[in-house]
């Protein structure tokens, strides 16, 4: 997978997202988004942080043309957080699995 291909990944996480009612209509409080915890566990649900932190910050990195991460790990968090819920979300974390892939191919 390749730079060209994360734009696309990132609206089919969006869409599933949505398709699974786990996206968001109103944001967080402003403070909630400053946590220092991976993934602002202490702050967010995971699907917050997906749509609040990780899509619009790898847009805006793809946008700027700046680097990608190049270590990244969303997939066994996924799983933990959606385990009872795997087979309902089965394309959701397939795609983050691909994001996942496609950023640490970079």
């Amino acid at each position: 997978m390749s730079r060209q291909q994360l734009p696309l990944l990132l609206q089919q996480l969006e869409t599933e997202l949505r398709a699974a009612a786990l996206w968001s209509a109103q944001p967080p409080a402003p403070d909630a988004l400053t946590s220092t915890a991976p993934f602002c566990c202490d702050t967010l649900p995971l699907e917050q942080w997906l749509q609040f932190i990780l899509i619009p910050r790898l847009n805006a990195l793809l946008d700027g043309k700046l680097p990608l991460p190049t270590k990244v790990a969303i997939l066994p968090l996924a799983e933990l957080v959606y385990a009872e819920r795997a087979q309902q979300l089965g394309v959701l974390l397939s795609v983050i699995g691909e994001i996942d892939q496609c950023l640490n191919q970079a």
